[in-house]
């Protein structure tokens, strides 16, 4: 299916040159007598990679089918991560490029939503933030007030990010998937 690149949207899969890319963000510019174009982010479905992108209002841009379904991440034994089909109980393994970095934030039991492509995963897609619990991380300092002054923790999945100091062992936290930060304390 073809669509005006004005038409596109926040979160939609199209495909360029033959590559599939996820629209994470687009801002529509017109600028005094010239052309209007559309000035487009996008995330590469293969690599990851983020691309910033200008298009005419003009161009026609080819948009994939696209199939999402629920799977729930089992377990992984090596660098094979298994999955099941939430409806069928159908067993899959995804390879690497299909997960991306989603793989350190997701423990077993997980829900995602997974891409599909004519019948073949294409994405992996994970919840924009998770709640995990602190296994390890060094007492606070007395005095340390500073608030930008932070601490390397360790998260139950082996994760390691920066913490403020108040957080200690055991508490849980929610991580931002995106970015990989430390966005509050949960209870």
């Amino acid at each position: 299916m073809m669509i005006k690149a004005t038409d596109i949207r926040r979160g939609m899969v199209i495909t360029i040159d033959g590559i599939n890319f996820i629209v994470v963000d687009f801002a529509h510019h017109t600028p005094g007598n010239l052309r209007a174009m559309v000035q487009t982010k996008l995330r590469n479905m293969n690599s990851g990679a983020l691309v910033d992108k200008r298009l005419r209002s003009v161009d026609q841009i080819e948009v994939p089918y696209v199939e999402s379904k629920t799977y729930e991440y089992l377990y992984s034994s090596g660098d094979e991560h298994v999955f099941m089909d939430c409806e069928t109980y159908d067993q899959i393994g995804f390879p690497p490029e299909v997960l991306g970095t989603s793989m350190q934030y997701l423990l077993p039991n997980s829900k995602v939503q997974v891409m599909f492509i004519a019948e073949k995963p294409v994405s992996v897609d994970i919840p924009a933030s998770i709640d995990l619990v602190v296994k390890d991380t060094p007492p606070a300092l007395k005095g340390a007030t500073v608030t930008n002054q932070y601490k390397e923790a360790e998260l139950e999945n082996g994760l390691k990010i920066q913490v403020p100091p108040f957080i200690g062992p055991g508490e849980k936290i929610r991580v931002d998937t995106r970015t990989g930060e430390y966005v509050e304390r949960v209870k």
